[in-house]
């Protein structure tokens, strides 16, 4: 496959200003400049987990491969873990890419999904993603059970996001919304 247009991908957690896309975007743009390949379209997810397999751009992106936009033949994303957490997810998005003639380029581990070296690759990198997330799961648990015991001082912070003015995070809000224009749809 001749990869001559491409879009990018890029995430990052938090939506306070503490991370910025610009850090992922930058170097794939020279990669694209060095390679002689088009930007066509950037989707960047701001405020959203990785381990969330819905979020606003990359359903767009999603369904621009399935349905819309035929002016790509690649994703670009700087490291594969900004696009997933779960080895399902990145399966079926990398089954969704290979049924669509879209090739799936992660810069940071080099891997090319065009070819099946990298497809084995993004499996196996997926795999160690998936277990990364589970080890970090399996740590805040450990911590709030500790937290709980006798002779753990919590100086009197409450445990969990603190609730203030600023409401709920933005993807709270964007689920509300889908959740509103499901039931809309419906009546």
């Amino acid at each position: 496959m001749e990869i001559k247009d491409v879009v990018l991908y890029a995430r990052v957690s938090k939506a306070n200003g503490h991370q910025d896309p610009e850090l992922q975007l930058q170097p794939l743009r020279l990669m694209c400049q060095m390679k002689g390949w088009r930007i066509v379209h950037e989707y960047v997810d701001r405020g959203w987990s990785g381990a969330k397999e819905s979020r606003p751009r990359l359903d767009e992106l999603m369904l621009d491969v399935t349905k819309g936009r035929r002016d790509f033949q690649a994703v670009l994303v700087w490291k594969f873990d900004r696009f997933a957490r779960s080895v399902q997810h990145l399966l079926k998005a990398l089954s969704t890419f290979d049924e669509n003639k879209v090739a799936f380029i992660s810069h940071t581990e080099s891997v090319d999904t065009s070819t099946p070296m990298g497809r084995l690759v993004f499996t196996i990198l997926g795999a160690v993603a998936e277990m990364e997330r589970s080890l970090i799961q399996e740590r805040v648990k450990a911590g709030v059970r500790n937290a709980d015991k006798p002779g753990f001082s919590r100086k009197g912070n409450k445990l969990g996001r603190p609730v203030g003015s600023a409401g709920p995070n933005p993807s709270t809000l964007w689920r509300r919304a889908q959740r509103q224009q499901a039931l809309a749809a419906a009546k």
